[in-house]
């Protein structure tokens, strides 16, 4: 599934190598914004870093271990999505996300991650369990687990370096049949 459709004015492509300039220059624009929360910036200066990311990307496709895919509003690039591998043998994955600051405050990335695990985690790869990590300080990306009726797991306490600070993570975590429940309106525990 190259293309997942959204809204109107948003879809989900699938990261493919005439997508590095734009990426990189929405990188590169977002770098002090990104920043805060990704450690991957300072190995991403150049357009040929982000290349090489994309073709890492569609090696893991080719591989069966999941998509990224580009999220775009109204034409432009305004974030990715995909998942860091899959886990066949116990059905489950975990999911990372980014998008650029001009593009926040409009429900995109709650819209994405919701069609991303409706058409692929849930849907076409069939897996149980999906989980989102993030620094229990970074506020709008935790919310996007908690929209979508994910269940907070627990604190993982120092589990990322971020440059020259360790954060805590939140982990998250959704089963198909929460999701299912969710999607039909059911009130979950």
């Amino acid at each position: 599934m190259r293309h997942i459709a959204m809204t109107e004015e948003s879809f989900l492509k699938q990261l493919e190598p005439a997508d590095a300039a734009e990426m990189f220059w929405l990188t590169d624009t977002n770098r002090a914004h990104l920043k805060q929360w990704l450690p991957w910036l300072d190995f991403t200066n150049r357009v040929e870093d982000t290349a090489n990311f994309i073709q890492m990307t569609i090696n893991q496709h080719n591989n069966n271990q999941g998509t990224h895919y580009g999220i775009w509003f109204r034409g432009r690039l305004a974030g990715t999505l995909g998942v860091h591998n899959l886990d066949w043998i116990n059905k489950k994955t975990s999911l990372g996300y980014w998008l650029g600051a001009g593009f926040q405050g409009n429900g995109l990335m709650t819209e994405a991650v919701a069609a991303y695990i409706d058409k692929l985690i849930f849907g076409s790869w069939g897996m149980e369990k999906v989980t989102i990590q993030a620094a229990t300080e970074n506020v709008k990306s935790r919310s996007i687990p908690e929209r979508l009726g994910f269940q907070l797991e627990g604190i993982l306490r120092r589990n990322e370096l971020l440059y020259d600070h360790y954060v805590d993570h939140a982990v998250y975590s959704l089963l198909r049949e929460e999701w299912h429940d969710f999607k039909n309106g059911k009130k979950l525990d």
